[in-house]
């Protein structure tokens, strides 16, 4: 299933099946959680060292509240340095969903196929996440939270998961029987 998938990166036309799809689709998001983890885990873990070093070095400033499944640093002021760069935390997980969307585009272009829509309505998402992930590093580069940008970016986030579901009701229905206008149907 891999290797008949990997041979396709870049054939858009034809036809592919729900039977083929969607293994490839959770391996595909398999992996965008591994990558996510992979590239999010290290500077987490690096911004929770700093912070620890700073309670430690700063009793009067910070709470550290820990008990069976709970750990909590509470650190008074503005200390931007604590944080992780979310600018470097936004370019990986970018990388990350430009490999998905490479790894998925031509699969779900077959599969759309094969329930009798055109590709495009592939799509549908991506203007969501392309809009999401340019403007989400504005909100952690502002001194003072902008919470318009914030709404207006938490609505942007609602329209990516209705236009995720469509796309997922579409690729989840059932293929044309016969023929239709983008070949015969697979061979699954």
């Amino acid at each position: 299933m891999i290797g008949y998938h990997l041979v396709r990166l870049a054939k858009f036309s034809g036809r592919e099946g729900r039977a083929k799809f969607w293994p490839w689709a959770g391996v595909v998001v398999g992996l965008v959680c591994i990558g996510s983890f992979a590239a999010i885990g290290p500077m987490m873990v690096r911004s929770m060292a700093k912070m620890q070093q700073y309670a430690r070095e700063h009793p009067e400033q910070a709470t550290v509240t820990s008990g069976p499944g709970h750990y909590e640093i509470s650190i008074q002021g503005h200390h931007p340095e604590l944080m992780p760069d979310f600018s470097a935390v936004t370019g990986a997980m970018e990388i990350v969903m430009a490999v998905a969307i490479v790894l998925l585009a031509a699969a779900v272009t077959r599969r759309l196929h094969d329930t009798g829509k055109a590709g495009t309505w592939g799509l549908l998402p991506l203007p969501f996440l392309v809009i999401g992930f340019t403007q989400m590093p504005r909100i952690f580069a502002a001194p003072e939270p902008d919470m318009r940008l914030f709404g207006l970016l938490f609505l942007n986030n609602l329209f990516y998961l209705g236009a995720l579901g469509v796309l997922i009701l579409l690729l989840a229905g059932a293929g044309s029987k016969g023929d239709n206008r983008y070949g015969p149907p697979p061979q699954d």
